[in-house]
């Protein structure tokens, strides 16, 4: 007896010598390693990485950039059985401990002295795992574990347990980008985290503890085991009842991977946004959750990307086809493994020959078959899924092409007919100017095995097309605030990322002529009604040879008044006019207006735009016309954000155009925010009179095709540089200004006129955008009055002379008056024979 209440006595003290050394060693750990542990509180408020989204003015998103995807949820925001699938898999008892569980703590302890030190696994409850992602390093020691653990019993003395578990879902990685299981939940089922299925849930709850090796989309069969684990530990634990079970772990795998989606196609003005963006903050611009509100317009993107996209393919069409992408292509993989270049696979195929018969095999095994067509076509839809989809342009690859009709594979496994209507304008290209014989069939065109590109048409069927060989530039500006409402900077930006729109810079030919005669009306030198002789020109160009300039139609027209010559785009009067004004004081003009001087020639060139200029700065020329004369600067960012309560970071601050300020207003007033007024560059009167004359180039001249608007707002100048090289038109009212240009990177000849490349999709453009919208044309100045004029002399008529015409001028700046004409008979009578003037006879 006495024994046995000795051996109970020595075994409670040594349960309490335990005890007491347990705490002993867990306060000596604390006192020890407590000045190093970082501080709890801060998680408080802490903010999560988040990727830099770009958006449109009206918050449709355009971009997000970042490695790290990212969709954070409150506690209360997250389903039931999605927090019950994160209990089962990681830490059952996490509403019950205190931050710490002894049975997983005693078994990682086991684990410890076997490993000699290293933590093999983790013990770690949800807590902890927080405590590691957001306050600690990811090495598995000894160290590290212990001040794992101090963290997470401080930290649930100051954050609840929602709190901590809304800090887990939101940190934690689960594969292809996505932190957090709202952003996984968008990844692999691209639905929100509250339409997933028990199945669903489960399957993203097995994702932590091995992101790549628990995947459903890199290793389904390790998933799918993965997920009726948890699905078992769920029912066991009493979270959901046996029917429940049954139904999710039958349930098939039905992840599939999903990139963002943007609302709007802008990826120019994104990428121009991601720049901005870096060189502002450096690489937290990818991490530290900043929002860039641009000023595009959601509606307007849309239709400026498919306007441009239709102008260029409709050119490519004229210039004939170019044959497919890639011909002869092996139907199955085990065929085209047959084909594949040995070259680089030395060491691996010098190994056994095992290597290439179990690679034979899975390919093999790897077949696919589609309805409509015989055999094994797994290569062609590899190709398919590999080839990305350009504007509206779909890869296909023919299947059969017999008489006049054209069968193709698509990427989504279905067969598409082509009819001959798709077919027959595939005349073989030879060069921008000339094509071959029209095909006969279907077989002329491409063979079986061909990749080639499809589009659908209105009406439902589908054509024959091609990458365009031409590309484009298509921005619209908005004339009051300079805010770019649209940009399409090529045809598609995963076919080329080069913008176009703000790094090409490409002569201007004649769209830069209407700021010659805004100089001379300006001066006040000259008039609409101004005569000048459209007559050859020669003159030493600074070389040894000399300049010859001349009208692109070949001829001269004489004696021609400004308004005609503009209305014709006539070369040599432009030219006569500069060199009445004076090149210096042009310059000096233009430099004023907003043009770089350093980027203008200091040469008559300069009448027939060879100054090499990007479309943008084009854009904000015109838009300087249409509001007015105001010089307004270009801007694409409305403001930047940062974080999820919005903090204001940095806000625009244009200048902005005011007809109705006052010469010494500096600030005005739109939708309630106040700004600043931009400087006047030319007189109202000037600049109302150039419009009235680029509208006669819309009705008489070069921009007929513009009339098929059926507006009398619209007004614009076409332009072609020297060999059919460069395609532009600007245009604009009183809301948009808008300039697109067509040209090929590699400066060769388009062999169009901007009134056959570029204004067709500038009337595409801005059918749709004025849609609905009211006509506005800009008040007369009161300076500005209308005079008959001699159609032939441009001077003014008298109320006793007849016929004339009407023209618009500045009040100061009339010309003089016609002199009165009289018949021969009353010059013989009078004596003053061959002046033919009224006043000589008396």
């Amino acid at each position: 007896m006495k024994f046995l209440r000795t051996l109970v006595f020595s075994a409670l003290w040594l349960l309490v010598s335990l005890a007491t050394a347990s705490v002993l060693a867990v306060v000596g750990a604390a006192l020890y390693f407590a000045p190093g542990l970082p501080d709890v509180r801060q998680l408080e408020d802490f903010e999560l990485q988040t990727p830099l989204r770009i958006f449109t003015r009206d918050g449709k998103l355009i971009g997000e950039f970042g490695e790290e995807r990212r969709l954070p949820v409150e506690f209360d925001e997250i389903p039931q059985g999605m927090v019950q699938a994160l209990l089962a898999a990681e830490d059952s008892s996490y509403f019950d401990h205190h931050g710490v569980d002894p049975k997983g703590l005693a078994r990682a302890a086991v684990e410890l002295v076997a490993s000699g030190g290293a933590i093999q696994s983790g013990g770690s409850t949800i807590t902890m795992q927080v405590a590691r992602n957001y306050l600690l390093t990811l090495d598995r020691t000894y160290i590290r574990k212990v001040r794992e653990i101090l963290l997470s019993l401080e930290m649930e003395q100051i954050l609840s347990k929602e709190d901590i578990f809304e800090l887990y879902v939101n940190k934690i990685f689960l594969g292809h980008r996505s932190y957090g299981i709202a952003a996984a939940a968008e990844v692999y089922y691209d639905r929100p985290l509250a339409e997933l299925t028990l199945a669903e849930q489960a399957m993203i709850a097995g994702l932590p503890k091995a992101p790549s090796a628990f995947n459903p989309l890199a290793n389904a069969e390790r998933a799918l085991i993965r997920r009726n684990w948890i699905l078992y530990r769920m029912r066991d634990l009493g979270f959901i009842d046996q029917a429940a079970y049954e139904e999710a772990v039958q349930a098939p795998i039905t992840a599939r991977r999903h990139v963002a989606k943007a609302e709007v196609r802008a990826d120019y003005v994104a990428e121009m946004a991601r720049q901005f963006a870096t060189e502002r903050f450096g690489d937290k611009a990818y991490t530290g959750g900043y929002r860039i509100t641009t000023t595009l317009d959601s509606k307007l993107q849309p239709m400026a990307r498919q306007a441009l996209a239709n102008g260029l393919i409709a050119y490519d069409t004229r210039h004939g086809w170019r044959g497919p992408e890639q011909t002869d292509i092996p139907r199955s993989i085990a065929e085209a493994q047959e084909r594949t270049e040995r070259q680089g696979l030395e060491e691996e195929l010098s190994e056994s020959p095992e290597i290439m018969q179990t690679a034979r095999r899975a390919a093999e095994r790897s077949q696919t078959t589609v309805e409509g067509i015989e055999g094994d076509v797994s290569n062609w839809l590899q190709v398919l899924e590999r080839t990305p989809e350009l504007g509206p342009l779909q890869p296909a690859i023919v299947v059969e092409s017999e008489g006049r009709e054209m069968r193709v594979l698509t990427s989504d496994k279905e067969i598409k007919t082509l009819d001959w209507d798709g077919l027959d304008w595939a005349r073989p290209y030879l060069s921008a100017r000339s094509r071959g014989a029209a095909p006969n069939s279907a077989a002329d065109i491409a063979a079986p095995g061909s990749l080639v590109r499809i589009m659908q048409r209105e009406d439902g069927s589908w054509r024959l097309s091609q990458q365009p060989d031409a590309q484009g530039s298509l921005v619209v500006m908005d004339p009051r605030t300079g805010a770019i409402l649209a940009l399409q900077a090529g045809f598609d930006f995963d076919a080329s990322k080069f913008n176009r729109a703000v790094q090409a810079r490409r002569q201007s030919g004649s769209i830069f002529k209407p700021f010659i005669y805004l100089a001379g009306l300006d001066s006040g030198d000259v008039t609409p009604a101004t005569v000048i002789n459209d007559a050859p020109v020669v003159m030493q160009d600074g070389s040894n040879e000399l300049w010859r300039p001349s009208n692109s139609s070949g001829d001269f027209l004489g004696p021609t008044r400004l308004r005609e010559g503009l209305a014709r785009s006539r070369n040599l009067v432009t030219i006569r006019l500069l060199q009445s004004l004076g090149l210096d004081r042009t310059l000096e003009f233009l430099d004023e207006f907003g043009f770089n001087p350093e980027r203008l020639p200091h040469g008559l060139s300069l009448a027939l735009g060879s100054a090499s200029l990007t479309p943008l700065e084009m854009t904000r020329a015109y838009a300087t016309l249409a509001n007015g004369g105001f010089r307004i600067q270009p801007w694409f960012i409305q403001r930047v954000t940062r974080g999820e309560h919005h903090s204001l970071v940095e806000k625009a601050d244009p200048k902005v155009a005011c007809r109705d300020c006052t010469s010494d207003q500096t600030t005005t007033e739109i939708n309630g925010e106040t700004y600043r007024v931009a400087p006047r560059v030319a007189a109202p009167s000037s600049v109302y009179i150039l419009r009235d004359m680029l509208r006669e180039v819309v009705e008489s001249g070069t921009a007929r095709g513009a009339l098929a608007l059926e507006r009398e707002d619209i007004v614009g100048k076409t332009g072609t540089t020297n060999d059919q090289r460069d395609a532009w038109f600007a245009g604009f009212n009183m809301d948009l200004a808008t300039t697109v240009w067509v040209g090929k990177d590699d400066n060769s000849p388009t062999a169009e006129y901007g009134s056959q490349a570029a204004l067709p999709i500038w009337v595409d453009f801005m059918g749709q955008a004025l849609d609905g919208r009211p006509e506005r044309i800009p008040e007369r100045p009161e300076d500005v009055v209308e005079r008959r004029v001699d159609p032939d002399t441009g001077r003014l008529l008298r109320d006793d002379q007849g016929g004339g015409i009407t023209e618009l001028f500045r009040a100061d700046h009339l010309p003089g008056y016609q002199p009165r004409r009289v018949e021969r008979e009353v010059e013989q009578e009078s004596g003053s024979q061959g002046t033919g003037i009224y006043e000589a006879i008396f």
